[in-house]
């Protein structure tokens, strides 16, 4: 079988086990885990025989017309790369584990099989993005990933949060791919084609006339997708979705997607300094200002996702620097740990039956109850702080190293200001995400008080699939010597400069994080710790989803009140009120647009009923009036009528008279 047949069937056999899912799964439900993970673990499998043969060579090329469509023809293309032959194994490597957590994780929701399906088309989409030689093509599967988010965060539907959520999701990605559209249009109208080879070959010979515009406008739809300021608001509500959902949009698929697109179209980007500075920036404001965020939340899966956003500001700097080899170094790497931290934070909600960090610090041996999600989330952790020998450092490093080259002149892919505004905000990163991990860390496993409740232990597969997730988290990083070939040949290893800075402010992050837990934890001994209710057994998305519906935790009265042993109130002051609720970009934006939009509706709705409806009545009310008096009118007396005929008679002389004396 051809490595092209092999690389067509990579997106297909997902789409058709989420096809089979959505008309089998109420008819017979047995088949839905079957139908769930083999799809996909075929997937997978062929994404790594497509790596294999692929090899980091020269990209693999085929294309068929779909239908003629004038002078810009879309075709159905591939176009494979050793960044899309790595970027599909991810994908097929989270999807499948993804979908194995799901089958212990939601093994009693009664929607297990429409979310199983959802998650099969969910990867099919990605795939189809990856592969994809055509932007057209590319759209599709980027639109598709928008609709199936919308589904899945809003999985628990009966809950306003999740319905809020996922609305909030679908509006603002879509308010990015509007833009999006009209500079893929724009892009094609100058190269006279969607195909990503002519587009690329037209550029490197001078071939966009507007090249800044078009970069912008591409731009404002991976902000949307990718989570990046000032679009990043969604992510963090999309938390109220099931946790491997969560694990699936982080660390796979949805925002991945924007960068990996300016990965594939970097020399669009690079036409424009101006644009390269746009991103620098708006890197550099996503990474530090999610990091502080991070600092202040205490739900669990919030922290892990303005992690994420945080990890996804790294990720746009070093296209922003432009080196899309260290920014798909630090994706592989980041789609690993961040797939791992979101499916042990999931087995920890089960355990503790709770997501608030403030509650899981009031118990005694939460970790003793989870100690296959204990040591796996620790190296997941380590991984994000970028500790050696994590894969962390050596991925994060590269983009330091990246930025460092550019800001010192040594490389000219981008302006050395944009060198020097990544450089500074991903070592101010560095420093906050040791922090924010290491305050995680201490309050989900080092918690004092009563006893963590007993729900039972996790399904074995669950487990199973953390450790299988902390091998690449550990070792992907040692590997990065024996893949250049596969980064554009370019040596990803971490410069000496920015590896001792950059892990030294890491490991100053950490430290300073642990020395404050002790000084508030000692100051806190006195305080009575409280007693946290045990939660009624049941599955993991059970548990998740009466801790969504319920506007009082499920786990007791207990951690309404903040942690007095909280390191993050301590390190961020007066500025934690203000790092908790996201800096306040919802309300800003509540006050920018919501409410005048909301002004406007009511205000069409006023003219809808008091004008036009109006209107609309009197048109059928005149009608019913002159009736009424014509009816009246037919009293069935001839005399009457013959008086009437000679009245009008009389009338219509008269007028005659007056009209003609006037003439």
């Amino acid at each position: 079988m051809t490595t092209t047949t092999l690389a067509v069937l990579v997106p297909v056999l997902p789409f058709l086990g989420a096809l089979a899912g959505l008309l089998l799964g109420r008819t017979a439900p047995g088949f839905a885990r079957p139908l769930a993970v083999l799809p996909t673990f075929a997937a997978f499998v062929l994404a790594v025989l497509v790596a294999a043969r692929q090899g980091g060579d020269g990209a693999l090329d085929a294309a068929t017309e779909l239908t003629p469509t004038g002078s810009v023809p879309i075709e159905l293309a591939l176009h494979i790369d050793g960044f899309a032959a790595l970027v599909a194994v991810l994908v097929g490597t989270v999807a499948t584990c993804v979908q194995l957590y799901s089958t212990g994780y939601l093994r009693h929701d009664p929607r297990y099989p429409s979310y199983a399906a959802l998650v099969s088309l969910f990867t099919s989409a990605m795939l189809l993005v990856v592969y994809s030689g055509d932007l057209m093509v590319l759209l599709v599967g980027w639109e598709i990933m928008g609709i199936c988010s919308y589904f899945l965060v809003g999985h628990y539907w009966e809950t306003p949060e999740a319905r809020a959520a996922s609305i909030k999701a679908f509006l603002v990605t879509k308010l990015g791919d509007v833009p999006f559209l009209i500079g893929l249009l724009a892009l094609a109208h100058d190269t006279g084609s969607f195909r990503l080879t002519r587009i690329l070959g037209a550029v490197a010979h001078g071939g966009l006339d507007h090249p800044t515009v078009i970069a912008l406008l591409l731009l404002a739809g991976v902000a949307g997708k990718s989570a990046q300021f000032p679009l990043h608001t969604w992510l963090p509500d999309a938390m109220a979705g099931p946790t491997p959902v969560s694990a699936l949009i982080h660390a796979a698929t949805m925002v991945a997607a924007g960068i990996y697109f300016v990965a594939r179209l970097l020399p669009v980007f690079e036409a424009s300094r101006a644009a390269m500075v746009v991103l620098a920036v708006m890197a550099a404001v996503t990474m530090a200002g999610s990091a502080l965020a991070a600092l202040a939340q205490d739900d669990i899966k919030r922290v892990l996702a303005y992690s994420t956003i945080g990890q996804l500001g790294y990720l746009s700097g070093a296209l922003a620097v432009g080196d899309r080899g260290a920014a798909v170094f630090h994706l592989l790497a980041h789609g690993a740990f961040k797939a791992l931290l979101f499916l042990a934070a999931g087995v920890i909600i089960h355990a503790a039956g709770t997501n608030s960090l403030a509650a899981m610090s009031r118990m005694g041996d939460l970790r003793a109850r989870v100690p296959d999600a204990f040591w796996t989330m620790t190296v997941a952790l380590l991984a994000l702080a970028a500790i050696p020998p994590f894969s962390g450092f050596f991925s994060k490093e590269a983009v330091l190293g990246a930025a460092e080259h550019v800001a010192t002149g040594h490389t000219e892919h981008a302006p050395g200001a944009a060198g020097w505004i990544v450089l500074v905000a991903g070592l101010l990163t560095a420093l906050l995400t040791g922090a924010y991990a290491t305050r995680l860390w201490l309050l989900a496993f080092r918690g004092r008080g009563a006893e963590a409740p007993d729900h039972g232990r996790q399904p074995l597969v669950m487990n199973a699939v953390l450790w299988v997730l902390a091998v690449p988290s550990l070792a992907f990083g040692l590997a990065y010597g024996a893949l250049p070939d596969w980064f554009d040949g370019r040596d990803l290893a971490p410069t000496l400069q920015t590896a001792v800075l950059g892990t030294g402010l890491a490991l100053v992050g950490v430290l300073v994080t642990y020395g404050t837990w002790r000084h508030t934890t000692a100051l806190a001994a006195g305080t009575p710790l409280g007693a946290v209710a045990a939660h009624p057994g049941g599955d993991a998305g059970e548990v998740e989803a009466e801790a969504i519906a319920s506007h009082t935790p499920v786990y007791g009265d207990v951690a309404s009140a903040p942690d007095p042993a909280d390191p993050g109130r301590l390190l961020l002051g007066p500025l934690h009120r203000h790092a908790a609720a996201g800096f306040h970009l919802d309300a800003v934006y509540t006050v920018l647009f919501v409410r005048p939009v909301q002004a406007g509706a009511r205000l069409v709705r006023f003219l809808d009923r008091a004008v036009v409806e109006t209107y609309v009545q009197a048109a059928g009310a005149a009608p019913r009036l002159l009736g009424g008096a014509v009816r009246r009118a037919q009293t069935g007396n001839v005399q009457t009528y013959v008086s009437a005929l000679l009245a009008g008679t009389v009338v219509l002389t008269v007028a005659a008279v007056l009209v003609a004396t006037g003439a």
